[in-house]
């Protein structure tokens, strides 16, 4: 029997043991309570509360205007309506860049007030030192590196990264700067 069908709550350790084990790890992204539901039920994973929701529950162009507060009100639904899966949620854009401080009170109000089972941040090398913090904190982070969203405005869109030498360089550089 997989380790998957064993679990009775995903856990950061369980996805270690997951990922040990060769086994695949689903993620797939909730906004409310009934998505949450649904897709416990199916078994998915991960559930990721992402800053999409600024697209595709509040209907903007990008994910720059969602809020923490936002964030944790849908993380909150999300959360009470799983029974297995880990709830991941987005710490929005300029609730992590200002200060390494600023970013850990961030995500700390976000764990202590959501259930959530750990945060996800934009950024590679440029954002390790905040992670590091965060984690060694004892807060799970999932570092989210090539497209970004909410860097949209210095890429000038949705284009595909990693095409050429120089940026699949950059993105090994970055998953090489968050990876612990």
């Amino acid at each position: 029997m997989s380790i998957s069908k064993k679990i009775r709550r995903v856990t950061t350790r369980s996805i270690h043991e997951m990922y040990t084990a060769g086994e695949k790890i689903s993620c797939l992204t909730a906004y409310d309570y009934t998505m949450a539901r649904l897709l416990d039920q199916a078994g998915v994973d991960i559930l990721l509360v992402g800053d999409s929701l600024s697209n595709v529950i509040q209907g903007h162009e990008t994910t720059l205007p969602v809020t923490l507060e936002e964030m944790i009100y849908h993380t909150k639904a999300v959360v009470r309506g799983v029974h297995r899966a880990m709830v991941i949620t987005d710490l929005p854009f300029m609730s992590y860049q200002n200060t390494v401080e600023e970013a850990f009170r961030n995500a700390g109000k976000v764990m202590k007030t959501t259930g959530a089972g750990g945060v996800k941040l934009e950024g590679g090398e440029k954002c390790a030192e905040v992670i590091h913090k965060i984690s060694i904190e004892g807060i799970p982070v999932m570092g989210h590196i090539g497209l970004l969203p909410q860097s949209i405005h210095q890429y000038g869109g949705y284009q595909p990264r990693g095409t050429t030498d120089e940026e699949a360089e950059r993105i090994l550089k970055d998953a090489r700067a968050i990876q612990d």
